[in-house]
């Protein structure tokens, strides 16, 4: 309707001023009698001045529709972009606010842990291959960031280790990764033990716990710590919890299923150790 008056309205205009000149014309040309002609005039002028008058008063109608469904268009398009900033004002309060927890939880354990230096960093993205476990941060060697930094969660829990890096960028390799292979203290007792990577269990989001030392035990809900030793990773870092104990070698050897102390869907920041002080 909007399109057609558009494109017709002014024909339509015209033929009805046009109608109302010619019948104004001709009552005049008559002088104001009323013979055969003008009543003949009359007659017709009469339902013209009627239409024209509903035409006029439907014109009116439809263009103060046509008006008002413009102002309700431009108000919705308003209210769509009003909302859409308010939506991302809370999402932004949001965001704002788990960082505050994040940091509140970060200088508790770094007055735990004085010897360290660390560098936080957002994942910018997951590596979505089915043969290893990465993601990537979005700083990288401009930043301090050196090959070999382990990464951790403001609690302290031991994430991975970079693998890659680029002067804006870096990769890093999860615990939970095929080439994982890290020295751990195993329950209460700190037993010695290796913490190492398994592609079946890789898929299952846990890692191996093995090596443990001669006459040592392990019991489940044990705490996996990482132990130090070699100077690749500090000392003290929560790798997970033993969640399984099984066997292998015809049932000679025990090893432990570990369950890392986070959870990678909720990982959105985490912090890189770039020095620390190596446990002899």
């Amino acid at each position: 309707m909007k399109d057609f008056l558009r494109k017709k309205g002014i024909r339509l205009g015209v033929i009805v001023l046009a109608a109302v000149i010619i019948s104004v014309a001709s009552a005049r040309a008559l002088n104001g009698a009323a013979g055969f002609l003008g009543n003949a005039v009359g007659v017709v002028r009469t339902p013209v001045h009627q239409a024209v008058a509903a035409a006029a008063d439907w014109l009116e109608g439809i263009y103060g529709y046509l008006y008002t469904f413009d102002q309700l268009k431009a108000e919705n398009e308003s209210l769509k972009k009003q909302l859409a900033e308010a939506r991302q004002q809370v999402r932004d309060a949001a965001d704002a606010l788990e960082e505050n927890i994040r940091l509140r939880e970060l200088l508790k354990f770094a007055e735990k842990h004085t010897d360290l230096t660390m560098v936080s960093s957002k994942i910018i993205s997951w590596n979505s291959s089915n043969w290893s476990s990465t993601f990537t941060l979005s700083r990288g060697s401009d930043d301090g960031i050196a090959l070999g930094n382990s990464v951790i969660t403001e609690y302290g829990a031991l994430v991975g280790q970079v693998t890659e890096l680029g002067s804006t960028w870096a990769t890093v390799s999860t615990v939970i990764d095929v080439d994982t292979n890290v020295g751990a203290l195993v329950g209460d007792d700190g037993a010695a033990a290796m913490v190492v990577g398994n592609f079946a269990l890789m898929q299952q989001g846990a890692v191996k716990l093995t090596y443990l030392a001669e006459g040592a035990q392990m019991f489940l809900g044990d705490a996996v710590l990482t132990s130090g030793m070699g100077g690749a990773f500090p000392q003290g870092l929560d790798i997970g919890t033993v969640t399984s104990i099984q066997s292998e070698a015809g049932g000679q050897i025990e090893y432990g299923i570990v369950t890392p102390s986070w959870d990678s869907s909720m990982l959105v920041q985490v912090y890189v150790v770039t020095d620390f002080d190596v446990v002899e």
